[in-house]
């Protein structure tokens, strides 16, 4: 999310910032307990979260693993028993390898073949609980290529090509899944989900609505459901009587009563970012970017944004929204919003379905970062008082921060993250971002991969601050 200007107010604010930072450093803990608030904040409002692919662990709920208990009377039960006891025994390699060298007898036996598509399966859910869906996947389609009618078989490979965003989970794979699976939700919401990245918006509600229809027992399911849905009949509704105008990687909307030269504008600065950007970061989209701009008196009502937002990335609906008031008369303005926001929607698109795990901090300080969107440093203060908020606060979403607390959520993203880049520099980042697409928290991706406590962390941060100060 872009900030608007607050050069005004920030010297203040960063000033008081300097006067706590020495009290924070030295005379009280740097992370309070977990359980405790802090006062700086109001409650923050979490955006509606996408159905995450079923954990192995998960079996109670929805079935995942098969029957693999009885092996066939077959010539090849005894070499398939074999395979069954090294997958119960988690000798996961070595049951890969003896599936991949069965001969073409045993796949073409009528009852061997059907077994041994289980054993696929239950390999990959093994792999999965170790290495995730990037391992477990080709186990899947490995089983679902021996069975293509067990319902199991394919929900397990549609989760895994979602978590991977695999091109395979298509419109054709979906339809027979639903086939297959006619109580499941999940082909529903996947599909949903293609229909948005078409733009599609009337049809992807239908599929929301049927996905409903079947999430009766599952209220969590239910919340994102209705939150999500509430999103694109809005979207839809605003965007209706918008035209489209496309380039190699974007697609932009626009009220066709704007001056159509902003969306030229748009596309000849995004394509430049895309270049830029992507080859800095060493990530390019995996799909085209939908762009949305918004007359200056509907962006914050079509948008649910925040009152002091100038802009916004919605992973819900894979879009860039921005207001175009001065788009045409200051373009500097217009490529900061439009190189911060595309940030936001690089890392979403390389973390994927993991990208819940992204500290907001982070994601706005790589945004700052990566956009070389300049910011006046905390160093500049001169007075005020206000307090340093703990990094594990900024987490969340910062949708519900009050204009001057999301100020200091800004300022703190941006002066963590570029201590973090000096000193580990991008690998480091790069590092981090892995482990949190594993679905690891914030607090282990750091031991893990740099070797450094939440904490340390953050106290170091606090005192490199303090030093470059003086």
């Amino acid at each position: 999310m872009y900030r608007r200007n607050i050069r005004h107010i920030l010297i203040p604010l960063a000033a008081g910032l300097v006067l706590v930072i020495g009290y924070n450093l030295f005379l009280r803990p740097v992370l309070p307990p977990q359980t405790e608030q802090p006062t700086e904040t109001e409650p923050v409002a979490s955006p509606p979260v996408p159905p995450q692919s079923r954990s192995p662990e998960s079996e109670g709920k929805s079935v995942r693993v098969l029957d693999q208990s009885v092996v066939p009377q077959t010539t090849h039960e005894s070499l398939l028993e074999a395979i069954r006891d090294e997958i119960e025994k988690h000798n996961l390699s070595l049951a890969e390898t003896k599936l991949k060298e069965l001969p073409t007898a045993v796949l073409s036996d009528t009852k061997s073949k059907p077994f041994v598509a289980i054993l696929w399966n239950n390999l990959g859910l093994q792999q999965e609980r170790l290495n995730g869906t990037k391992v477990s996947i080709n186990a899947y389609k490995r089983a679902s290529e021996l069975d293509d009618s067990n319902s199991v078989i394919l929900m397990n490979l549609a989760h895994a090509y979602w978590e991977q965003r695999d091109r395979a989970l298509d419109a054709e794979f979906l339809m027979k899944l639903m086939k297959i699976a006619p109580d499941e939700p999940f082909p529903h919401l996947a599909m949903a989900d293609l229909l948005q990245e078409q733009d599609k918006l009337e049809e992807a509600a239908k599929h929301l609505d049927q996905a409903a229809d079947r999430t009766k027992q599952d209220p969590g399911l239910q919340s994102y459901l209705a939150a999500v849905t509430a999103k694109v009949r809005r979207t839809q509704s605003v965007e209706s009587h918008m035209a489209a105008r496309s380039s190699t990687h974007f697609v932009v909307k626009f009220d066709g009563e704007e001056d159509q030269n902003t969306w030229i504008s748009v596309l000849e600065i995004l394509e430049e970012t895309y270049r830029e950007i992507g080859q800095k970061f060493g990530h390019f989209p995996s799909k085209s970017i939908l762009v949305v701009l918004h007359a200056k008196d509907s962006f914050q009502g079509a948008t649910g944004s925040p009152a002091w937002a100038d802009g916004l990335y919605d992973p819900a609906l894979g879009r860039i929204q921005i207001p175009t008031q001065g788009a045409t008369t200051d373009r500097k303005w217009l490529a900061k919003v439009l190189r911060h926001e595309y940030v936001h929607a690089l890392l979403h698109d390389r973390l994927g379905t993991s990208s819940g795990a992204l500290p907001t901090w982070l994601n706005e300080g790589l945004a700052m970062h990566l956009a070389g969107d300049v910011w006046p440093e905390l160093d500049q203060a001169m007075s005020g008082d206000i307090k340093v908020i703990p990094l594990i606060y900024l987490e969340g979403s910062w949708a519900a921060l009050p204009a001057g607390t999301s100020t200091v959520a800004y300022l703190e993203a941006n002066s963590a993250t570029r201590y973090l880049i000096e000193r580990w520099g991008m690998a480091g980042v790069n590092e981090l971002l892995k482990a949190l697409q594993t679905k690891s928290t914030m607090a282990a991706a750091l031991q893990n991969k740099l070797f450094i406590s939440y904490e340390q962390f953050h106290r170091q941060w606090l005192e490199s601050f303090e030093r470059n100060r003086l």
